[in-house]
């Protein structure tokens, strides 16, 4: 048998595992893989400019297309530590990633050696797995453990930690006996399939709920040919939405009680059977579960069976893979249809497309500063809804998706649960470099922006196009709104008066010139009439210049777009379960809006 060092034969394992896309930082206790990939070649390798940025390219890399697993690498100590964000993030949205760290020598481990922290204790939370190979001969197994778990139910992420001997030391092993493990998935049975279509089809109002589940598994296409066998609507979650364009006659939006869409939440009310696929019932999808529960059966589909009763015990649960229910779900529909059983469901259908019709918010402003709603209506222009929308947390993300059309799959790629500042730019050159051909647009607030603003190097180095679409407030938007509970607006203000840059009308930072510092090109709007040649330029300058372009927007300072009190919301939302039937063109904003 061939005898090779630990880090040629992972490298090897890699490649065997379709997982040959890495970014990271080299280091010391690390430098022995980095010669493993050096001489084998087989592995492309961006260079970030901190581990965290790397961890959440990986991240984004994932998201791009069905299948990927990207890989970050850090060295020990920080280069372990500065990781567990990313770590969180794609745990938390159900992501497989695999970090791989450098340790100290195994003789040195718990003494305090330098950079030699116990990395895996760290992880351990906000990962599947964290394993630190102590042996050397168990690190093929241990790395095809690594996989099998990724991809395996729920998916997640795996640290695996490498002390620099273990790395560097000759085992035995064969790449081409190396076989990937199947990845096991939980089925539902042929009678919980027939149960769920007798519940769907007993009702006068049913409605699917695509989960971020569904598009973990690659099913979109058949959650879309399900509804349109059925005749019935479909709603998504935040992590669902894209799974059916928003220009289907049959998605009826966002549902949820921030980043949502008025009409959706009126059909959702109007619902008496919700069949959710692939959701966790999160609670800013939800709201006050009292209200969104009153009045309708529920269906649980999801491949998690710790998730089914988390939130509450749905009518029937079904613990299963979402394309594995869906395909099964298909076919039993396929079979019933010609039995007479199906209703018309075309006058509900016809309910929430006037729903659609009549309950939008206004997005044409031409004030200046500019409105943020101005500027999704511009983007909306400009890109179609067939594009990549790569954003996080704050204003910008919940704005993004009450005024933002998504009509492309995969096309809304959102760090929903965790939601770490930062985390966009170095995500969208992660889709970007999974998806070079393809129009990314990151989204953000100016705080997101400047979090890891140093990742657009890497952009500019690796010729990494994307567009960055930056809505400056110079303030903590989000977070203001969340003070006004506290009657308090306190270190919120980003704003200060630039020595260098006058012009920037004391909105502090001149993101334009540390922009074009770092190697790409920006473009500064203040006004509505110059976006479209702005968004126009944005995409020419991609394609010519293969680096991230930016688009700064000037945006007034206080838009309350977003953020009612809680109670403001549980009283919307009753408001609307009354008004959704009768009239639903007078029905409120669940989401504080009075747009």
């Amino acid at each position: 048998m061939p005898r090779m060092r630990v880090v040629d034969a992972i490298v090897a394992i890699l490649e065997k595992e379709g997982a040959t896309q890495t970014f990271g930082v080299p280091g010391a206790a690390i430098n022995p893989l980095y010669s493993a990939m050096k001489a084998h070649g087989g592995i492309d390798h961006v260079l970030a400019r901190h581990v965290e940025g790397a961890s959440h390219m990986a991240d984004g890399y994932t998201r791009a297309v069905h299948g990927n697993i990207g890989v970050c690498i850090g060295t020990s100590g920080p280069g372990g530590t500065d990781m567990i964000t990313g770590l969180y993030a794609s745990w938390a949205d159900s992501v497989p990633i695999l970090c791989i760290t450098g340790q100290v020598p195994v003789a040195k481990l718990d003494k305090e050696d330098f950079q030699g922290v116990d990395i895996v204790s760290i992880a351990t939370p906000v990962t599947k797995w964290a394993k630190t190979i102590l042996e050397p001969n168990q690190a093929p197994e241990i790395f095809q453990r690594a996989f099998h778990l990724m991809r395996s139910g729920r998916q997640g992420p795996v640290l695996i930690d490498m002390p620099i001997d273990v790395q560097t030391t000759e085992i035995e092993f064969d790449p081409q006996a190396y076989v990937p493990l199947p990845p096991d998935r939980p089925a539902a049975t042929p009678e919980q399939i027939s149960a769920v279509l007798d519940i769907i089809l007993s009702a006068k109002h049913p409605l699917l709920l695509i989960g971020g589940g569904v598009v973990i598994a690659n099913a979109e296409d058949l959650a879309v040919e399900l509804a349109e066998t059925l005749g019935i609507p479909v709603a998504s979650t935040l992590m669902g939405w894209g799974a059916i364009p928003d220009d289907h006659r049959l998605a009826v939006g966002l549902v949820g009680i921030q980043t949502a869409h008025r009409a959706a939440n009126a059909s959702f009310l109007a619902a008496d059977v919700v069949v959710g696929i692939g959701n966790r019932w999160a609670n800013r999808h939800t709201g006050d579960l009292n209200t969104y529960r009153a009045g309708r059966k529920f269906v649980h589909i999801d491949i998690e069976p710790t998730q089914i009763g988390r939130i509450f015990r749905p009518d029937l649960a079904v613990v299963s893979d979402a394309r594995i229910a869906l395909t099964a779900l298909l076919a039993e529909a396929k079979a019933r249809c010609g039995s007479g059983q199906f209703p018309d469901y075309s006058a509900w259908v016809d309910k929430t497309v006037r729903n659609r019709q009549t309950l939008q918010r206004k997005t044409h402003f031409d004030s200046v500063p500019l409105k943020p709603q101005r500027v999704y209506e511009e983007m909306n222009r400009a890109f179609g809804g067939r594009c990549r929308y790569v954003t996080t947390i704050g204003l910008t993300q919940i704005a993004g998706a009450q005024f933002i059309n998504v009509l492309s799959r995969r096309g809304w790629i959102n760090a929903a649960q965790a939601g770490p500042l930062g985390w966009t730019l170095p995500a969208a050159l992660g889709v970007a470099k999974a998806l070079p051909d393809e129009l990314v647009v990151g989204l953000s607030g100016d705080y997101d922006f400047q979090f890891l603003i140093e990742e657009l190097a890497v952009g500019a180095q690796f010729h990494i196009p994307y567009v960055h679409v930056v809505l400056n407030n110079a303030y903590l938007g989000l977070i203001r709104q969340a003070q006004r509970a506290f009657d308090m607006d306190y270190q919120v203000q980003l704003s200060f008066e630039n020595i260098n840059s006058p012009d920037m009308g004391g909105y502090g930072v001149d993101h334009v010139k540390v922009v074009e510092g770092l190697g790409c090109r920006a473009i500064r709007v203040r006004t509505p009439q110059e976006l479209p040649a702005a968004f126009a330029r944005a995409g020419q300058l991609t394609k010519e210049l293969r680096v991230p372009v930016v688009v700064e927007c000037i945006v007034e300072r206080i838009t309350n777009i977003a953020m009612g009190s809680a109670l403001d919301n549980v009283k919307e939302f009753e408001e609307l379960a009354i008004k959704a039937v009768d009239a639903p063109t007078s029905v409120l904003s669940l989401c504080g809006s009075r747009v």
